[in-house]
């Protein structure tokens, strides 16, 4: 797939099912004929029976669906009005496995598989598509689906370095694409609470955030041993590496696809992973401002980090009250409150919830996440994890491994968006992509 064949297209109107509609009327007119061969069309293609008529539905590809893209494809798949058409994978047995359960899920053998991307986004009945490839693809292919007219739900980390990241923002603000990141946590009611009390002033005058990075190292990838390579119907080992530096076939670097070029080239560490959950929220906190100037390397198990007014944003992998996975800690002067994956929240008052009951749903599920884009798509609104959230996030996150690869602190200029008088840093900014590929 040559992401440099994708240029912004005209947009169709959203979950209009046009040449769905026009598959209806053909069989429609068909059945004028039923005398001789007689058209069965289920109560379901026709809006009977409580579901949602084609002209309502929307129209869903998917493109890169393996463990983490599954789960996002039954939330999808839960959802009414979805009609997921079509399957774009390396691999063919994803392909044929996510055909599997779509066709099942749907009650047709209709679901198309691919293996080049260009083909799916090329298809003018699809209207959105769900992007879960290993995170070496992620914004490359998210900007092609935009120029292709396609809305998107990205899986994060959603950016490889700062540049892209910027490059993605750019994409989807002239494209008018819905983008929706796969940060699910702001559609989580306690997380929501939390970043409100914060935002809200109900904690005073913000002093720190702090956001649980699972991993503070960052390192370059590198090469595995090579291996015969399998043939490309099978798994496209070209493809799959796209855009990211040539390197021999490993079975193992083809199976960890989620753990593979990670960031500019930096792996490991879990600061952008499950760190760029955490980092989200606390952008939410602090009203999803620029990101921090300032970024000192990790000490005692600490990154601190600095918002141009002076408020912290810290990294901190220990000391965390036990409320489960992805936790977030916000400190003003006046109270604080702290939450993670449990669905839980611990107050430093209890008059902070003043008389509320905050829904508790534990375990970070994406369904909710997945119903704010698809409303989004219909409304055109912006989703809780567009686009410029995403991108700020995603910044602060990369300058924060930067400061980590080079061991010492670094400072950013958002106006410019380079690190201030340090060459060294700005060169890791961003990276050169392996031809054919541009974004």
């Amino acid at each position: 797939m040559h992401v440099v064949r994708h240029l912004p297209e005209p947009k169709r109107p959203r979950g209009t099912g046009a040449s769905r509609r026009g598959f209806l009327r053909r069989a429609l007119a068909a059945g004028g004929a039923a005398a001789v061969a007689p058209v069965v069309i289920p109560s379901s293609a026709l809006g009977l029976d409580g579901a949602v008529p084609p002209s309502e539905r929307i129209i869903v590809g998917g493109i890169g669906i393996g463990r983490r893209g599954e789960y996002d494809l039954g939330c999808f798949l839960e959802q009414p009005d979805v009609q997921f058409v079509a399957v774009c994978d390396v691999k063919q047995e994803r392909r044929s496995a996510v055909k599997q359960i779509v066709d099942k899920h749907h009650g047709t053998p209709d679901c198309a598989t691919y293996r080049e991307a260009d083909e799916l986004l090329g298809r003018d009945d699809i209207d959105a598509v769900l992007i879960a490839t290993g995170p070496n693809w992620h914004g490359a292919m998210a900007m092609a689906a935009a120029k292709a007219g396609k809305d998107v739900y990205c899986e994060k980390p959603c950016t490889k370095n700062i540049v892209e990241s910027l490059i993605l923002l750019d994409t989807m603000r002239r494209c008018g694409t819905i983008f929706q990141a796969g940060t699910q946590r702001r559609n989580l009611p306690h997380f929501a609470f939390a970043c409100e009390l914060a935002r809200t002033g109900r904690l005073g005058t913000m002093k720190r955030v702090y956001a649980h990075p699972a991993g503070m190292t960052a390192k370059t990838s590198g090469w595995l041993p090579e291996e015969p390579a399998p043939d490309p119907a099978v798994a496209d080992w070209d493809a799959y590496l796209g855009p990211a530096a040539w390197r021999p076939f490993n079975s193992g670097t083809l199976k960890d696809g989620f753990n593979f070029e990670k960031g500019g080239g930096l792996v490991g560490g879990g600061v952008l992973e499950w760190g760029s959950h955490c980092v989200d929220l606390c952008q939410w906190a602090v009203n999803d401002c620029p990101p921090p100037v300032e970024y000192d390397p990790p000490r005692d198990g600490e990154i601190v980090t600095r918002y141009a007014d002076g408020v912290e944003l810290v990294f901190r992998e220990k000391g965390w009250i036990p409320l489960g996975s992805c936790p977030v800690r916000f400190e003003g002067d006046a109270g604080w409150v702290e939450a993670g994956d449990s669905g839980k929240l611990v107050l430093s008052s209890p008059a902070l919830l003043a008389g509320r009951t905050v829904e508790e749903i534990g375990g970070y599920p994406a369904t909710f996440h997945v119903r704010d884009f698809l409303d989004c798509v219909r409304t055109r609104s912006q989703p809780k994890g567009n686009a410029e959230a995403a991108a700020r996030a995603h910044i602060a996150c990369h300058a924060a491994n930067i400061a980590i690869f080079l061991g010492r602190t670094v400072r950013f200029d958002n106006a410019t968006n380079r690190f201030l008088d340090d060459d060294e840093a700005n060169r890791l900014r961003s990276e050169a992509l392996r031809e054919p590929w541009r974004i």
